[in-house]
């Protein structure tokens, strides 16, 4: 059967853009579909520094752009459009979207992560009138403001360090009983004065008016219950894997991620999967980029064997 595309690329963050550059170059007609921005997390990154080949870091937005860029110069095509299903012909295979319905021989899914979410009282009401979960996005409207930080891993450090350069005061909050940043971030807060750290520390719920005015915590260790004031809540607790679209395609682990062998290929032939998505997953950057090459190269395997 004649299809569309060769490749569709479900999802336009590093593992896609990687994945793109790499069919593309292949002569294999490609198409990413992205349902936001193109370069998925890598847009809300202010600063990355352990990406390789930047010595003095990178722009999250400005690697983004780099990789499509790239994709497109060999051949990539590029649509918006949020992925609504798959399925699995003999011959071919379709992605379902709200904007229509794409062939394909074969698919690769890097479709990324979504923030995950406190799950306490006032969390989605005060969604956006408070509470935020880009730091890039959002963090202008905090300048001279207090800003609370939910979670003290890579993301959340690295987002107070950056808030800390435009609010009055940053107060990360840690639920485990110390920082599961890397050292060096720790170290970088420990020294900004602007930022406090308090680990053991259970955020029970958002408060306010018309806005957040403060959150409700709990002392792990002696359970004592208190309330800061604040004006903003960056929540920054971790990741969930983007693929409610598959559920009926594809049996996912209890996290939601996909099951892969080696060459990132799923239980369905001509379907693979890279990046946040996939089981074991890192969730670091530089690994969804490995992820996106070595499934480019597993369906060109594929392609000229079927």
């Amino acid at each position: 059967m004649n299809t569309d595309y060769d490749v569709i690329i479900i999802g336009g963050g590093p593992a896609g853009l990687a994945a793109a550059i790499y069919t593309s170059r292949a002569r294999l007609r490609t198409l990413i579909l992205e349902k936001e921005s193109m370069g998925g997390e890598l847009v809300n990154r202010e600063l990355i520094e352990n990406y390789p080949g930047f010595g003095e870091g990178v722009q999250g937005p400005e690697l983004g752009a780099g990789m499509a860029e790239q994709a497109m110069n060999f051949g990539a095509e590029f649509e918006y459009a949020e992925v609504a299903g798959i399925e699995v012909k003999a011959d071919h295979k379709v992605v379902v979207s709200e904007e229509g319905r794409y062939t394909c021989r074969g698919i690769i899914i890097t479709s990324g992560s979504l923030p995950r979410k406190l799950g306490v009282p006032g969390e989605e009401e005060y969604d956006h009138r408070g509470v935020f979960y880009c730091a890039t996005c959002d963090g202008p409207m905090f300048a001279d403001k207090t800003v609370a930080v939910a979670g003290a891993g890579d993301s959340g450090l690295t987002d107070a360090l950056a808030l800390a350069r435009i609010a009055s005061k940053v107060m990360v909050l840690e639920y485990l009983p110390a920082p599961k940043a890397s050292k060096v971030l720790q170290e970088r807060a420990q020294a900004e004065a602007k930022i406090t750290i308090q680990c053991a520390t259970k955020i029970e719920a958002v408060v306010g008016g018309e806005q957040m005015t403060g959150v409700e915590i709990e002392d792990r260790s002696t359970g004592e219950k208190r309330r800061l004031d604040a004006d903003g809540l960056l929540v920054r607790i971790g990741l969930i894997p983007n693929t409610q679209f598959l559920k009926g395609v594809l049996d996912l682990t209890p996290a939601g991620q996909i099951p892969v062998n080696e060459h990132m290929e799923t239980a369905i032939p001509g379907i693979f999967a890279a990046g946040d998505v996939r089981e074991h997953s890192p969730m670091q950057i530089s690994t969804a980029v490995g992820d996106g090459v070595c499934a480019a190269m597993a369906l060109g395997r594929y392609l000229e064997s079927n």
